[in-house]
């Protein structure tokens, strides 16, 4: 029924799910499936990508929140959205949801850049050492692959921990997950090439206690951020 299954090619197992929805892009691309025709059940498509039903299955629900899938119980799970071989999780997501992405990076901005500064007020010595190991970690994978979302994520945390009010990592938290794409796209979206050095530059201001600067730089790593997206969005269109 599936003769198209041979397109699904195993991938790395520990690889994120927005990797795993890129690997089902390109085979709903390839295959011809069409608005309103059925996918394959996730067994199979868990098979063909080598790694858990459970991963297919989460990976889905970001497709369904975005209503690029509906899902029927009993029935199966159903393309409504065209999806072609130039797409990825990235330009799928902010094709159907561009307006909560950039909502979502307004309320990091208002947290991240206060938290900031409370850093360089609050942090204690292990907590900047922390944050440097943390960085030094992110530059590292950012000169090997050119590209470090997930490391960048958690130099941030740290500096959101070191501001030392738990509240403000649980709420930007919150939004993780509406922003998860875009810190986790590969290396050859070229994102946050220009922010790279910026945030070495970030961490020397907060060790020196200058709140003021790592507020103004915050500022700027996020404007970099909101240009890349708005350059994402209108290519997705």
């Amino acid at each position: 029924m599936h003769g198209e299954l041979n397109l699904l090619h195993p991938i790395a197992p520990q690889q994120s799910d927005t990797l795993v929805l890129d690997a089902l892009t390109r085979y709903v691309a390839q295959s011809g499936t069409r608005v309103g025709e059925k996918l394959p059940p996730e067994r199979v498509l868990a098979e063909g990508l080598a790694v858990s039903r459970n991963t297919v299955r989460e990976a889905l629900k970001r497709w369904e929140a975005l209503g690029i899938i509906l899902r029927k119980k009993g029935s199966g799970t159903f393309l409504q959205s065209e999806v072609t071989a130039n797409d990825s999780f990235l330009s799928l997501r902010f094709k159907n949801d561009s307006a909560t992405m950039l909502h979502a990076l307004e309320v990091r901005r208002i947290i991240e850049c206060e938290a900031s500064a409370l850093a360089a007020v609050r942090a204690t010595e292990s907590d900047l050492l922390f944050i440097e190991h943390k960085l030094d970690v992110m530059e590292k994978v950012h000169l090997s692959v050119g590209s470090a979302g997930a490391e960048d994520w958690q130099f941030h945390a740290a500096i959101y921990t070191a501001a030392h009010n738990p509240l403000l990592l649980q709420m930007v938290g919150g939004i993780y997950d509406l922003l998860h794409a875009f810190f986790e796209s590969p290396p050859e979206q070229a994102l946050f090439s220009d922010s790279f050095p910026l945030h070495r530059t970030l961490f020397e201001a907060i060790a020196r206690r200058e709140p003021e600067t790592a507020r103004r730089l915050s500022n700027d790593i996020l404007n970099i951020t909101e240009r890349d997206m708005k350059e994402v969005i209108n290519a997705a269109r």
